[in-house]
């Protein structure tokens, strides 16, 4: 199964780069392509899930309490942490994004309006730093 799915994942890879296909996708109207590209992770992310949970769990309980604690526990503990960085980081660009492009329209109109741009801007990326020290917190945890 695992064979499987890096099969599967270096065609999702290598299809996009191949001279017909990629041709086909510059015609596509960019919209498309998101959502096409938002569709097949989605497919591959559902074949994978299934893939991963159709094994022996009794054996994989076995193989965790072995490597010292609780499964789900631990892997639960290790999605949040994931979670807690990569979500405040997708926030912080966000909020990044939607400050600079402001503050430049700003200082571009009157210089002394950077200041306080990079106020707001270091404000958006201060949501990472909260995210990373959760996920520090939790990783302290799960010990």
């Amino acid at each position: 199964m695992i064979i499987v799915m890096f099969v599967l994942a270096a065609l999702l890879i290598v299809i996009p780069f191949l001279p017909p296909v990629k041709r086909a996708l510059q015609k596509l109207n960019p919209r498309l392509a998101v959502f096409g590209n938002i569709g097949v992770f989605a497919i591959f992310a559902i074949i994978l899930t299934v893939f991963v949970f159709s094994g022996n769990a009794a054996a994989a309980g076995e193989v965790a309490a072995e490597a010292g604690g609780s499964g789900l526990a631990n892997g639960l503990g290790y999605l949040a942490a994931a979670l807690s960085t990569g979500m405040s980081t997708i926030g912080a660009g966000i909020a990044v994004a939607a400050g600079a492009s402001a503050a430049i329209g700003a200082t571009s109109e009157d210089p002394k309006m950077l200041s306080k741009g990079l106020i707001f801007v270091a404000l958006g990326e201060g949501i990472v730093l909260y995210g990373l020290l959760m996920s520090f917190m939790i990783l302290n945890q799960l010990g």
